[in-house]
């Protein structure tokens, strides 16, 4: 396990009096031109131009069944219901996600190490790579919430001190993710565009935000205003399809409102190069459940 240094220079301002836009200061893929791996350079490309990458078959239908079971004998499980890695739904008091799944299950830590996963982060991020959070997301049918419009950089770099723009994230179904039953968007392009938001962080914001973002919300006006700019992209797929995205898109989902539940396994990477320092904008970390604090790559 290493250590972090204790604070670096703030590149991407945030949590101020008012809302704040930067540039990105970072390149989107850190690798170099032609360098091996399993993204084809025309997806690495698109990659690069939209903030995201969408793959209709990551892992297969019996790997998809494999998941799915460990993910329903979790949410079943009283005590994991019970640990503080578990979030439940405000109103249906059922589980809406549950973090650090790749420590608690070893089947969930086999995919975090799975070629096709980890080779692609490693890719993208031009170096080796540690799981900077990993959850389900589970959003069962008739009235399961959805997450608002957000940056998942924003609150890394403010309540988990990521100095940089070195982070994807991949979102792999293991439900039929359909267009009605609250799906992923995000607005292409978006991660080229640093939006600091208004509004200091409160102490322990985690126990409010992981079930009802409120602290590193965008304005209506800026999220026009980028809806205008960028459009509105809306991710459907088959079980075992995934997206991959970068950490500075502006993305979220609706509400589950169908009969038809959606979850996802949600793996986020870090290069070991862009490790954790003290927040950036808020007055203490985030549990190491939900911001990792161990830096050790994943082999």
């Amino acid at each position: 396990m290493t250590t972090a240094p204790e604070r670096t220079i703030d590149l991407y301002p945030t949590r101020g009096a008012t809302e704040v836009i930067t540039p990105r200061q970072d390149p989107v893929v850190w690798s170099d031109p032609g360098a091996p791996g399993p993204i084809e350079p025309s997806d690495l490309a698109a990659y690069e131009r939209d903030g995201f990458l969408a793959i209709d078959q990551l892992i297969t239908p019996d790997e998809v069944g494999v998941y799915a079971r460990e993910l329903e004998r979790l949410i079943s499980d009283p005590v994991i219901r019970a640990d503080e890695r578990s979030i439940v739904e405000p109103k249906s008091q059922e589980i809406r996600s549950v973090f650090e799944v790749h420590r608690i299950s070893e089947v969930f830590a086999g995919l975090v190490r799975d070629p096709r996963v980890v080779g692609r982060a490693r890719q993208i991020l031009g170096s080796d790579v540690y799981v900077h959070q990993s959850r389900i997301n589970v959003k069962p049918g008739f009235g399961a919430s959805g997450f608002y419009w957000h940056s998942d950089f924003e609150t890394w770099h403010a309540e988990d001190g990521l100095p940089r723009m070195r982070t994807v994230s991949v979102s792999i179904a293991l439900t039929e993710n359909h267009d009605t039953n609250g799906s992923l968007m995000i607005m292409p392009g978006s991660h080229k565009t640093f939006l600091g938001c208004a509004g200091a962080t409160p102490k322990d914001n985690y126990k409010k935000s992981l079930q009802m973002q409120d602290a590193g919300t965008p304005s209506n006006e800026a999220l026009t205003r980028m809806a205008s700019e960028h459009g509105i992209r809306l991710f459907t797929g088959r079980p075992g399809s995934a997206t991959w995205f970068d950490c500075n898109c502006m993305h979220g989902s609706g509400d589950n409102i169908t009969p038809y539940p959606r979850s996802n396994v949600f793996i986020v990477f870090n290069s070991v190069e862009n490790a954790a320092v003290e927040p950036f904008a808020a007055p203490v970390r985030r549990p190491e459940f939900i911001g990792a604090r161990d830096f050790t790559p994943v082999r």
